[in-house]
């Protein structure tokens, strides 16, 4: 059995000096006058953790305003595109405008857009 006694007695402060010395350099700053310096760091310490959560939520936020899925009026492929943007279909390569959460086919000035509708013919009988 194995005795204890102090030279197997050991502690770890591996983590623990990392803040004692942090906190005695705060403390230090305050003593010396220069607290005001001391609390920028710790609130700039703050912004750095809370700014990239924040902006990580706004910029959700913003995708799911401005993405939009809808179909391809020229071909029906169906894919994803940004609100306000003009972009090429990824199947057919038409130039498309994306407005109000639909894709709208840019055309020339003084071009006429026409839908075909298909008529069923009937044979006249002499």
């Amino acid at each position: 059995m194995q005795e204890m006694s102090i030279k197997n007695f050991q502690f770890n402060f591996s983590g623990l000096t990392c803040a004692l010395t942090v906190l005695l350099s705060f403390w230090l700053l305050s003593a010396i006058g220069l607290g005001w310096l001391a609390k920028s760091v710790l609130i700039l310490m703050v912004c750095l953790v809370t700014l990239p959560a924040i902006a990580f939520f706004v910029f959700r936020w913003w995708l799911k305003r401005n993405l939009v899925e809808d179909n391809c009026p020229v071909c029906g492929y169906e894919f994803t595109g940004l609100n306000q943007t003009q972009m090429r279909c990824p199947s057919c390569s038409e130039p498309l405008l994306i407005e109000e959460g639909h894709f709208k086919r840019v055309t020339p000035p003084g071009t006429i857009d026409v839908q075909a509708i298909e008529v069923s013919s009937q044979q006249i009988e002499d």
